[in-house]
């Protein structure tokens, strides 16, 4: 949760630099250059800085969301955001873990799935032992948990 509580302030503070530094130089340049109907240089930075000022919303927004996560209401023996899954499909007889994680940190080829997926709503809430049915768009998969490490369990090793 840290990691990407850094990472997004650290996004936030590049695109604050541009927007309150780079853009204003940029603009009164392309300003310097006359007629701004057909200026490109100024219509560029005025869209970029529409776009810096769009995504920084986001961002703030972001930040918020995830300062209002209360680490004391995610379980501590059942599934929730920062768990990690190990489970048994049934179907294909095979073993798979996962991550409960986050939307900015989903990394499917590392099996980092967001808690808002298909697989990771199905999971939640879910104890070792659970069997819980999927509907993924290739239809419904059977999974069994068959171990669990909560994000408590994680801080602690």
């Amino acid at each position: 949760m840290e990691d990407l509580k850094k990472k997004l302030q650290e996004e936030i503070n590049a695109l604050e630099n541009e927007l309150r530094i780079e853009l204003p130089k940029e603009i009164l340049k392309a300003r310097a250059h006359g007629d701004l109907s057909e200026n490109a240089e100024y219509h560029a930075a005025k869209e970029r800085q529409a776009y810096v000022n769009a995504r920084l919303g986001q961002l703030y927004g972001r930040m918020r969301d995830l300062s209002m996560i209360d680490m004391s209401k995610i379980p501590h023996d059942r599934v929730g955001l920062g768990s990690t899954v190990t489970v048994l499909d049934v179907d294909k007889d095979e073993k798979i873990r996962y991550k409960l994680v986050t939307s900015e940190d989903v990394d499917v080829a590392k099996g980092m799935i967001s808690t808002s997926s298909p697989i990771g709503r199905g999971l939640l809430n879910k104890r070792v032992g659970d069997s819980v049915k999927i509907q993924i768009p290739g239809g419904v998969r059977e999974m069994e948990i068959i171990e669990l490490i909560t994000i408590h369990q994680a801080a602690n090793s």
